[in-house]
């Protein structure tokens, strides 16, 4: 049962991964945080590579999946640096449930282009049940708050339409690549795209003055990322993937409860309602629909 040991850990870090980056952008410019992060979960992707043993097939990847792993990297990148700008300005218990909420234009897309029309009905009340939930957990402010307060959304809202596009650039650039490979090159274009927009916006400088701290923070969460994946690839190879895959989604949960604990972020009566509907979603899709 040590797969099932490893989903829960997948989980745990995976919603400690938002925790620690929150730590870690308090002062630190969170495109700069992200770039950092990226080499050290880059480190961790060719790292599974070598676990998996599947160094050898990375010269028999085909063009097409070249360029549609490096289109999903390109979208990863973005829905990263987008996310780490939402928690900069945001609180966790509100810009985690919008980048979970990539699900449902996950969802769409992949019945629209992908035809995955099989329990049709469950992933449809799944949809409804994320949507529902994520427009509760949208706290409304007053005319004055809103202005301040809500500066996080574009970049959340952002972060799930990347992520969305990442899972389906992905599903198709992976066709005939080894899942291990696909995230590394994936991985390694993010890394890229992360310092390109550091040196464009002349942001390189602050790199002098980072928080010896936050740097902690930032490293931790790279490695909290690196650790979720791990976890992941070994439940999944050696346990049950439908009862792995709702458990991993299960990190939301882990993310909140620990902003909760850290931040002393408080949800509302009205947001709780609408994290419970969200994790009846995903479990919903997650169990029934898989």
């Amino acid at each position: 049962m040590l797969w099932l040991v490893m989903a829960v850990l997948s989980a745990l870090f995976a919603g400690l991964t938002s925790i620690l980056a929150k730590c870690g952008i308090k002062k630190t410019d969170s495109d700069i945080a992200t770039a950092l992060r990226t080499i050290v979960v880059l480190l961790f992707s060719w790292m599974m590579v070598l676990i998996a043993g599947s160094v050898g097939t990375i010269t028999q990847i085909e063009t097409k999946s070249l360029v549609f792993l490096i289109l999903s990297g390109l979208a990863t990148g973005a829905s990263w640096i987008c996310y780490f700008k939402a928690l900069s300005i945001g609180d966790v218990n509100k810009v985690v449930p919008i980048d979970k909420s990539s699900t449902i234009l996950t969802v769409i897309l992949a019945i629209i282009l992908f035809g995955e029309t099989n329990h049709l009905a469950v992933k449809l009340i799944g949809t409804a049940l994320l949507s529902a939930g994520t427009f509760l957990m949208i706290e409304k402010k007053n005319a004055e708050e809103k202005e301040i307060k809500r500066a996080w959304l574009p970049y959340a809202i952002g972060s799930a339409v990347f992520a969305a596009l990442t899972s389906v650039l992905a599903k198709i650039g992976i066709s005939g690549v080894e899942s291990n490979v696909g995230t590394a090159i994936r991985t390694g274009v993010v890394l890229v795209m992360a310092w390109i927009i550091v040196f464009l916006k002349g942001k390189q400088t602050q790199l002098k003055t980072i928080d010896k701290k936050e740097l902690c923070f930032i490293g931790l969460s790279g490695l909290a990322t690196g650790g979720s994946w791990l976890c992941y690839y070994y439940a999944i190879q050696n346990g049950v993937v439908s009862v792995v895959v709702p458990i991993d989604k299960m990190s939301i949960l882990v993310s909140i409860l620990f902003s909760a604990a850290i931040f002393h972020e408080k949800l509302s009566k009205k947001a709780a309602f609408g994290l419970v509907l969200m994790l009846c979603g995903t479990l919903a899709m997650a169990i029934w629909a898989s």
